[in-house]
């Protein structure tokens, strides 16, 4: 290697062993840019202390190291820094269990070498990391062949190499892994080499680095260096591989990939010049630097854009001209905010369905692989109701597998929403079956979009991946949506950073991806998260129009985010519109709490009534759930809610209580009285355990014969 090379791999921010504290050779930054950019930096410092992405209230890890990796670029201190450091050392952004259940390494990359940036001790990581001695197991569930996500498996040996921990003879789980993904060109991919597929821009740099952290040998030069010069695309910035025909875009990330590798073997862009010019003009006028022209500024995207102008030694001017924007569309006059519940459930009782919500606020409910009339029926019973709630088709394809070459074949992809009534196709044939992203796109996605349905990102942890279709998905519409809450704690935009990519191109969604049997136990998360969106109608078609124009964003608010209103999505002009007229959606009280979820359900069985639990051969019944603490896979679990009396027509009634393992509900058989002619009306009283307070629920039929 060239000492030329070495030294600068040594300073940049993120080799793979590098001296944290090592000072860097930055630009000489003018003074009038430089205080620009730190405007912008500190424009993300959260009440935490560290800072957080664009629009989200929070602190988190990803973007902390995003801004104090720009901060060490520019020369300049961290304001505050031991404040940060705290904060960055006791976040980790998702559950403790993800650090050995499909471990998310990156994350644990970026939490360490932010705080060796900031010259604090990391020791504590070392009993941690020196569990890692082979790369993670991956469920079949989720990648077809148990590929690992090779980022994350790049990222916990850098780790190891950062703690000493590496090279060892111990790790040679971890060789055999790295040495089978290297492409006889010297690139690198997710899948092992023998497939025949070629590298990517991204996974060669994670690769190259790991293999230096394992004392691996190096691979020739002379063709991983020519590979990645031809992934310069005509604007001067670089994509993931040569001549790649799916979501193949100049890229920031892939840029300084491209560069850090160029740097490596100590070679040059094809031509530089106009990969400076396309750099710069990622400069938006907040200070912050974009993925890719048309986005908005983030602060990885700043982070790789300094450190591009790093290694291209260029000394960066004043840009006058602003970076093109991310289209928005304006909010016309006669506009309203509706709500939507996608993938909610599809199962159970559709009155109980309705009840939620007309109880809540739900305009459109779009129902989760529910069984043959299960949304006919609702849909009959909103209209009887005159319940403001329309119902359609929310279907996960379970089963359904993707694949591109060399970066795995993976399932939950396909997450379709459909309108009712109309046909949109039928899922794939073939379970666990590798189908070609072209296959799927252009057949059963080609169906559904005909039919007026559209696709939601669900979730997919690698980031090569990821990139590759929903940067097809802006230009093509394949996808219309990007999933951010989720049931649970989770929030994709914290577990996957990477997805702030896409903020200003595709709109982001509450994704309930219901579990269980009954709607009524999926009560926790209905009132916890939602979509939201802005159109002059509240049905199908004003529907698409908000996610083809951008007028979506979803909303958190429960005992998950400490009662505080977390969002996702939306552009300042939406956000402030949706802000403005949140007393027609919020689902919360003044206290913070869910003061519009109901205590009980009370309904009227009769015989052949569908999809009603224990609905009589003959006679009447009166079926009772109350509110309770459920699991994440909607099963019932403490009462939060005390049966009082029953009455039915002032006289009271017995109720017996049932019980299985996914359900719990009073059950009254009725006499001949509650069946003869004329109005009949039961009320049962139950009480709030919490607070005591006590309700009447109410149910009334009549009888004409």
């Amino acid at each position: 290697m060239h000492r030329r090379t070495f030294v600068s791999l040594i300073a940049a921010p993120m080799a793979a062993c590098a001296a944290p504290f090592t000072a860097i050779a930055a630009p000489a930054w003018p003074d009038e840019l430089r205080r620009k950019l730190t405007r912008y930096l500190e424009s993300l410092r959260r009440p935490e202390g560290a800072y957080g992405w664009e629009g989200d209230v929070t602190a988190q890890v990803s973007p902390t190291f995003g801004v104090v990796g720009s901060y060490r670029l520019l020369g300049l201190p961290v304001p505050e820094s031991a404040r940060v450091a705290e904060f960055v050392r006791s976040h980790y952004p998702v559950a403790e269990r993800r650090r050995t259940e499909r471990p998310l390494w990156r994350l644990d990359f970026e939490q360490m070498q932010t705080l060796l940036w900031l010259d604090e001790p990391v020791d504590g990581f070392r009993a941690l990391a020196a569990q890692w001695t082979k790369p993670a197991d991956f469920t079949t569930n989720y990648e077809l062949s148990g590929n690992p996500v090779f980022q994350h498996q790049a990222m916990a040996v850098r780790v190891r190499r950062q703690l000493g921990l590496s090279p060892s003879a111990e790790e040679s789980a971890w060789r055999d892994y790295f040495t089978a993904r290297r492409r006889a060109n010297g690139t690198f991919n997710t899948t092992p080499a023998a497939d025949g597929s070629d590298g990517h821009v991204m996974n060669s740099l994670w690769g190259l680095l790991a293999c230096e952290c394992l004392g691996i040998s190096k691979a020739p030069e002379t063709g991983l260096g020519t590979w990645v010069r031809d992934c310069q695309l005509p604007s001067g910035g670089f994509t993931y591989a040569p001549k790649a025909s799916i979501g193949s875009v100049d890229d920031i990330a892939y840029t300084w990939a491209a560069l850090q590798v160029l740097e490596r073997v100590g070679t040059q862009a094809r031509d530089a010049a106009s990969c400076i010019r396309w750099v710069e003009s990622l400069l938006t006028p907040e200070g912050g630097f974009q993925d890719r022209p048309g986005g908005e500024p983030n602060p990885l995207a700043t982070y790789y854009a300094l450190d591009c102008l790093r290694m291209l030694n260029h000394v960066p001017r004043f840009k006058e001209k602003p970076a093109a924007r991310a289209s928005r569309a304006s909010i016309q006059p006669g506009m309203r905010v509706f709500s939507a519940q996608v993938e909610a459930p599809g199962n159970g009782s559709p009155r109980e369905a309705v009840l939620l919500a007309n109880a809540l606020g739900i305009h459109l409910w779009t129902a989760k692989n529910s069984p043959d009339g299960w949304v006919r029926e609702a849909r009959r019973i909103a209209a009887e109701e005159k319940a403001p709630v329309e119902f359609h088709i929310a279907d996960e394809e379970y089963g359904t597998y993707v694949s591109l070459p060399g970066l795995g074949c993976y399932s939950h992809l396909v997450d379709t929403l459909a309108p009712y009534g109309i046909d949109t196709g039928r899922q794939l044939p073939k379970k666990s079956f590798p189908y070609p992203w072209e296959t799927f796109r252009d057949g059963r996605l080609a169906q559904l979009r005909r039919g007026g349905g559209r696709l939601v990102w669900q979730f997919n942890e690698n980031e090569e991946f990821t990139r590759v279709l929903l940067d097809e998905a802006v230009a093509k519409g394949t996808y219309a949506a990007i999933a951010a809450f989720h049931f649970g704690n989770e929030n994709f935009l914290h577990s996957q950073p990477f997805l702030h990519r896409w903020a200003g191109r595709l709109p982001y969604v509450g994704l309930q991806d219901t579990h269980g049997k009954e709607s009524w136990w999926w009560s926790k998360y209905l009132s916890a998260f939602r979509t939201l969106y802005v159109a002059r109608e509240p049905g199908w078609a004003g529907w698409l129009e908000a996610l083809a124009t951008g007028r979506v964003m979803t909303v958190r608010h429960d005992e998950v985010t400490g009662w505080k209103t977390q969002y996702a999505g939306g552009s300042p002009e939406l956000r402030a519109f949706v802000n403005r007229h949140e007393p027609e959606w919020r689902w919360w009280g003044a206290d913070g709490g869910n003061s519009r979820l109901p205590l009980g359900a009370l309904t009227l069985l009769r015989p052949g009534m569908a999809f009603e639990e224990a609905a009589p051969a003959t006679g009447l019944a009166l079926r009772l759930r109350l509110a309770a603490d459920t699991t994440n896979q909607g099963v019932p679990k403490a009462d939060r809610t005390q049966l009082l009396s029953l009455r039915v027509d002032g006289m009271v009634a017995e109720a017996s209580l049932s019980e299985s393992k996914a359900d719990r509900y009073y059950l009254a058989p009725l006499g001949a009285n509650a069946t003869a002619r004329g109005m009949h009306r039961a009320e049962a009283e139950v009480k709030e355990i919490a607070t005591g307070r006590s309700k009447r629920i109410s149910c009334v039929w009549r009888n004409d014969g």
